[in-house]
């Protein structure tokens, strides 16, 4: 038996719920982007934080939460670097006076999305907590991590796409540069703001 209970699939599932479609970096990323270029070419951001994070589930299932907890000194290098990326992609959006042309500007990438998930403080904890709460020790444990880490995906897919749906909506209402370049500095705000999770 992968997961012990009906009970426990519905519990994790509450909890991926609850944590992938409340605010975070990944989401105000995805927001962001899909305002600057659409829900379809910022697919691969999508897939990149979906397979991030269900390989850092893994990963935390597989005892490197341990590692990283036994050696502060990465961590601090992680959130110094995870601060960093925000930081920049957050006075990049700052600086974005229009909708970009396919030449100006590109989406996240699906290899740097998936590499942010190792610096995001909020999929450290998330993966965590999977592992602690809703992954038993014993037979088949291997077997329970990836199942565990497979429905909490699932159950990502829908709300983090509405995050990028959104701001591909809002993209779609503008025609004035002035409001988008307010709208792009309000993104940028709450991108430099995230970086207060990394050291919370």
């Amino acid at each position: 038996m992968l997961l012990p209970s009906l009970e426990m699939l519905l519990s994790l599932a509450a909890y991926a719920f609850v944590m992938t479609i409340t605010p975070g970096p990944n989401n105000v990323l995805l927001l962001a982007s899909g305002l600057a270029f659409g829900l379809r070419r910022t697919g691969w951001h999508l897939a990149g934080v979906l397979a991030g994070t269900w390989l850092m589930i893994c990963l935390v299932g597989a005892g490197l939460g341990t590692l990283f907890i036994a050696v502060p000194t990465a961590q601090t290098v992680l959130k110094l670097a995870g601060s960093a990326y925000m930081l920049w992609l957050a006075r990049q959006l700052w600086n974005a006076d229009a909708l970009p042309t396919a030449n100006a500007q590109r989406p996240i990438r699906f290899f740097e999305a998936a590499v942010f998930q190792i610096v995001n403080p909020k999929v450290w904890m998330m993966a965590t907590t999977v592992i602690a709460a809703f992954v038993p020790a014993g037979d088949q444990y291997a077997q329970r991590v990836v199942t565990a880490a497979l429905l909490f995906i699932a159950v990502a897919v829908p709300c983090i796409t509405l995050w990028a749906a959104s701001g591909s909506l809002i993209r779609s209402w503008i025609h004035n540069s002035a409001t988008l370049r307010r709208i792009n500095r309000v993104m940028a705000l709450l991108a430099a703001a995230t970086v207060v999770l990394f050291w919370s």
